[in-house]
């Protein structure tokens, strides 16, 4: 009932920037915390930043300074704008969505399903 759909990755070089979007769609009552989430070969999946309904927002702290997470809510949409990246942010990166849908009526989360963003040195 629920599809997030994620654009934005690809290739940057060290220093660059590149702007992630992720859309949520669907039988949608509300979306209470959005996040994103990356995951390195041979490393665990891991919370990058996350946003709540109200503006809230967290950073892991290997981005703090660097990354900005924000919504629109009229548009179901998250962003992750990364600034001044690095070699070590090239991962698989996935949004999260934590919705309430009309029918059926229930709470649960939903994935994207995952962009690439390679940073080359």
């Amino acid at each position: 009932q629920v599809q997030l759909v994620e654009s934005g990755g690809g290739l940057v070089q060290a220093g660059g920037s590149l702007r992630l979007s992720c859309a949520a769609s669907g039988s949608i009552r509300s979306i209470n915390g959005m996040g994103w989430y990356r995951q390195a070969p041979g490393k665990q999946r891991e919370l990058v930043a996350s946003i709540t309904s109200g503006g809230n927002t967290d950073y892991a702290d290997s981005v703090k300074g660097r990354f900005t997470i924000s919504r629109d809510n009229a548009k179901n949409t998250v962003y992750l704008q990364m600034n001044s990246l690095k070699p070590e942010d090239t991962a698989v990166y996935y949004c999260n969505a934590d919705v309430t849908s009309w029918l059926p009526e229930r709470r649960r989360g939903y994935w994207g399903q995952g962009t690439q963003v390679t940073v080359s040195s």
